[in-house]
């Protein structure tokens, strides 16, 4: 998964068991499944993405998934969007601790003036209002990928209507990673 990057990705789920926990960004029960509830869950969906495209992560809290995403892929141009301060100091330290070449933007994602190729975005809020935030910033042709869990079918069910009048053409939930324990995304592609 994260190939010649694995060293990196030790070193960053280092500092979520030992700085984010301090920090309050990742619940102390949380750090003994570290790896498979949170950094495989997000590198997994990271093989649809495209060589070189342009990715924002709204919401990127502790990173999730786009420290993950701009580890296993230096290709990409990742940018986190995190409202937060305390969350935005914590990103850049380790951004600049494991020497990545990634933009971190404190803001809400309703005021970033940019478009990305691909926004993404993990356990931030449902469907329909995360699209209201996210499908603002996703380039024509783009795509919206959220990383979802297992209420995935309802939520879709809720927000296709929406979806549409926000300009969706195609709304599909895809699975990533392993068949009993991958990684479920709904991926809405813009006209």
């Amino acid at each position: 998964m994260f190939a010649s990057q694995s060293a990196l990705a030790v070193r960053y789920a280092e500092s979520l068991a030992k700085e984010a926990t301090v920090r309050g960004l990742i619940g102390p029960r949380e750090v003994p499944r570290l790896w498979e509830r949170h950094l495989l869950n997000c590198v997994y969906p990271v093989e649809r993405v495209p060589l070189n495209a342009r990715v924002a992560d709204v919401g990127s809290g502790a990173g999730l998934p786009g420290l993950v995403w701009a580890i296993a892929r230096p290709d990409l141009h990742v940018t986190l969007i995190e409202p937060l301060r305390r969350r935005t100091v914590y990103l850049e330290k380790v951004v600049s601790e494991l020497g990545l070449k990634v933009e971190v933007i404190r803001s809400r994602a309703e005021e970033v003036d940019r478009t990305f190729d691909f926004v993404t975005a993990r356990a931030v809020a449902p469907l329909e209002k995360l699209a209201r935030w996210c499908l603002p910033l996703v380039t024509t042709g783009g795509s919206l990928l959220a990383l979802k869990g297992s209420s995935v079918a309802d939520e879709v069910a809720a927000a296709t209507d929406s979806l549409r009048r926000m300009g969706a053409v195609d709304i599909s939930v895809d699975k990533y990673g392993p068949v009993d324990g991958g990684t479920t995304v709904v991926e809405v592609v813009l006209e």
